[in-house]
């Protein structure tokens, strides 16, 4: 009894002298900082209530376990690696405390996998992480994943709609479901820990990921923050917590990345302290007090100040104020945007209380130089043991030292878990109640029975379209409905309902047909997006096929029907007068059916389900309007906040401007030449070379190129305003373009990604052996990482010059949409 207590008290004073070396460190920095920003009294940020702890036997017993620890072990624990950058070997040698799979991240040559390879490799990094051979402790890792709408990773799954949808139900005991259903599919692939919620409140819908957040206000965040923690992780009051059918959820990402200036991905936001909480940070305590055990720092910044840099925020405020005791960790390679620091260099994000790391390719490099950073007191050993006590606390209460292997665990390897009957049915669920009806003029909908139905449009038969960014990839979209096998496309779903209503259905993407129908649905919108690609400069959101063919067919007397997929509400008034119907039905999973179960009329003529679906996104009347949000100066939305249109409802809308007014295309990043044409603001200049128009897949789309016969030349595509590429370097973006190899002789053919002010900020490869392997008179395809580009020298914080080709003499080449595009295969591409 003495010897319990007395253990109870040293590890309390040893807990105190952590929390107080970790509050000390940096303290002008940290006032600096409240000043700065505008910081209020410290009970802004309220004290979570109903924290739990760990027995005084489990807190002992972490204890002891730190206390055999090497500082080499305690370093490991902190750093979390991508599957695709380390193997089962590198966790046992360096002891890492967690693996990741990232967006595009998986066993074997694909981004996704079956869960019989999940398993397998689950199975794998667990072992290496428990071996003792080597006389180390073995502290058994823990493989996060961001299954953010269901187990997005994983052949088979059930996709959910995406939380743009869920907020439109506003429903927490449906998410609640929603969250034990994707813990209970983690389960069947080993992984034990999801990198979710979202709990961010988007301000500006011109953020790329506007459709991770639940609403714009933050009433519905709040209660779904604290219903998702607990399906994620079931009650912190029972033996079942974080086990059995359960895993360990992250509340992301503190705080206020849906408030940036601009709605910039990883942007600035300039919000005062009361307003940071209020809006940004409510969510969060919820989440603590529903039991979660881990938070995810955010990207970006307060007030000019990295959050992963940022020690009033993470320890004064997240542990101290308001008491979180889990761990935080790091978002991919978030903390080597912390000024002075790189991402394998940067000792202030875990000083600023940062606990683990998310190092996916730059974990070795970070691991020697935090081994360095320990050793020479840059770190505090108080600040790493309360770092990595954090970590072993998570872990202790998921049960993990129980040393039992993933594949060994409850559900494990059980396949017929996903896309289950029930879990189907759920899905369907959420999709049909997420809809929201926007116009109905003259009762176009329910489709009746017995009518002629044409279906337009490419997204109608994608089940790839319907669902959205982070699904099998990171960015989602352009895969066939056969890696869906347990899925259902919208059209499929409305083949069903429309034939068993005694009607007759049509197929076409373009919007031709054999006969002339009753009624057109089309189905169009935003293709799939993640993150920072996702960022657009306005919400105008144009159709110029779709557009064509509605107003074509509503002036035949067709009525016309949208069905419109997006991550966001966009302008879309030309597209809202040629419907006599238009449903907002966002990105809403692999459940088609559940569209056409409120869409389509029993045989009887009844409604099936009525739409229940409202808008928690005020939806913009011009186009402009980015930033529209309820309390906001001129609130003057087309549909407000909280609408939504029953089948009971008689309303007609009226005529609609379609004048863009002062909305703009905005700077565009990724596009340089397509079409035969640079896109603008690019333009394009040669010198000493001869550039023309040839054929690509269509009249003159692409650019011939022959260079000077005695000097060589260059064709350059550069812009008056630089670009900041540093995100997109950071996400593994490319450049891409397609070329055909007309002539080359033995000299080189470079290309050039950076400044047009001087050479000094540019990176120059040489492409010519990668393209003298390629077919002369036939088209290739090349893709160059941007992080080759930056390693040369490029400086890609301010590119006006994303792409020229300088050649040797009578070298001749032709290109075709030179782009930046997603990585396709997790590995840097860079020509030798």
């Amino acid at each position: 009894m003495r010897n319990s207590m007395r253990k109870k008290l040293a590890y309390l004073l040893t807990l105190s002298l952590a929390i107080l070396s970790g509050c000390n460190e940096n303290t002008n920095r940290s006032e600096d900082k409240g000043k700065a920003s505008g910081a209020e009294q410290p009970n802004i940020w309220p004290r979570a209530q109903k924290i739990r702890g760990l027995t005084p036997d489990q807190e002992s017993r972490i204890e002891e376990i730190l206390a055999r620890m090497t500082l080499a072990e305690k370093v490991g624990q902190v750093i979390q690696a991508d599957s695709d950058s380390v193997s089962p070997e590198d966790v046992r040698r360096y002891n890492l405390g967690s693996v990741l799979s990232g967006g595009n991240s998986a066993p074997g040559s694909l981004p996704y996998a079956t869960a019989e390879a999940w398993i397998e490799a689950a199975d794998a990094y667990y072992e290496a992480s428990v071996d003792t051979t080597d006389g180390g402790v073995g502290i058994p890792i823990i493989w996060g994943i961001d299954a953010v709408h269901g187990h997005n990773n994983v052949i088979g799954g059930t996709i959910f709609p995406h939380n743009i949808a869920l907020g439109a139900v506003n429903d927490p005991a449906l998410v609640a479901e929603i969250a034990a259903i994707t813990a209970q599919e983690l389960r069947v692939t080993g992984h034990d820990w999801t990198f979710a919620p979202t709990l961010a409140v988007p301000q500006d819908d011109r953020w790329g990921r506007t459709y991770e957040g639940f609403s714009e206000l933050p009433a519905i965040t709040q209660k779904y923050a604290s219903a998702i923690v607990l399906g994620l992780q079931g009650d912190p009051d029972s033996n079942t917590f974080m086990q059995g059918e359960k895993i360990i959820a992250s509340a992301k990402h503190f705080v206020a990345d849906g408030g940036t200036i601009g709605g910039q991905d990883q942007g600035n936001s300039e919000a005062s302290e009361r307003e940071l909480y209020d809006t940004h940070g409510a969510a969060y305590i919820e989440a603590i007090e529903a039991g979660a055990q881990v938070i995810m720092a955010s990207f970006s910044s307060w007030h000019g100040r990295k959050i992963h840099g940022d020690k009033y925020l993470l320890t004064d405020v997240l542990k101290a104020q308001i008491g979180f005791e889990g761990f935080v960790v790091g978002d991919w390679n978030a903390h080597g945007q912390v000024d002075g620091c790189s991402n394998e260099n940067c000792p202030t994000a875990i000083n600023a209380g940062l606990d683990m790391y998310m190092a996916p390719d730059s974990w070795k490099g970070l691991y020697e130089n935090l081994l360095s950073q320990t050793s020479d007191g840059t770190i505090s050993p108080a600040r790493l043991d309360d770092a990595v006590r954090r970590i072993l606390r998570v872990k202790m209460r998921a049960g993990l030292f129980d040393l039992v292997k993933p594949s060994a665990r409850p559900l494990a390897g059980d396949s017929t878990i996903l896309g289950s009957p029930r879990h189907r049915s759920v899905a369907r669920e959420a999709v049909r109640r997420s809809l929201v009806l926007l116009k109905n003029n003259d009762n176009v909908l329910p489709v009746k029975p017995g009518l002629k139905v044409l279906v337009i449009g490419s997204s109608a038969n994608s089940i790839s379209d319907a669902s959205g960014g982070w699904t099998l990839t990171w960015q989602g979209g352009g895969l066939p409905n056969s890696a869906f096998p347990n899925g259902q496309s919208i059209l499929s779903g409305l083949q069903d309902a429309i034939t068993d209503a005694g009607g007759s259905i049509e197929y076409s993407e373009d919007g031709s047909y054999s006969q002339k129908p009753d009624i057109v649905i089309a189905v169009y919108g935003e293709k799939p997006y993640a993150e920072f690609q996702g960022d657009v400069p306005t919400l105008l959101y144009a159709n110029p096929d779709i557009l064509e063919k509605l107003r074509e067919l509503k002036a035949a007397e067709v009525k016309t029907v949208s069905l419109f997929l997006s991550g966001r509400p966009m302008w879309v008034n030309p597209l809202l007068n040629a419907s006599d119907a238009f449903v907002a039905v966002w990105w809403p999973g692999t459940e088609g059916g559940g569209i056409s179960d409120v869409l389509v009329a029993n045989p009887d003529g009844t409604t099936k389900h009525d739409f229940e679906g409202t808008l928690s996104f005020s939806w913009p009347k011009h186009a402009d309007q980015s930033q529209l949000n309820p309390g906001d100066h001129n609130y003057d939305p087309l549909f407000k906040y909280g609408f939504g249109l029953k089948y009971a409802t008689r309303s007609t809308l009226g005529v609609l401007s379609e004048d863009v007014g002062s909305a703009t295309t905005g700077l565009n990043k990724y596009i340089y030449f397509t079409q035969g044409r640079p896109q603008a603001p690019w333009r394009i200049k040669a010198q000493n070379s001869q550039a023309s128009g040839t054929d690509f897949d269509a009249q003159e789309d692409a650019l011939s190129i022959i260079f000077d016969a005695t000097t060589g030349g260059s064709v350059s595509i550069y812009g008056e305003v630089p670009i900041d590429l540093f995100r997109e370097m950071n996400g593994a973006m490319e450049l891409a373009f397609t070329y055909r190899l007309d002539e080359q002789n033995s000299e080189p053919i470079l290309l050039t990604l950076g400044c047009t002010s001087e050479p000094s900020c540019q990176g120059q490869i040489d492409i010519s052996k990668a393209i003298s392997q390629s077919t002369k008179g036939e088209w290739s395809d090349m893709r160059v990482s941007l992080s080759c580009f930056a390693a040369v020298g490029a400086d890609v914080n301010a590119v006006d010059l994303p792409f020229e080709l300088r050649g040797s003499r009578n070298a001749a080449l032709s290109i075709a949409n030179v782009r930046l595009i997603e990585d396709a295969d997790g590995k840097e591409s860079c020509p030798r």
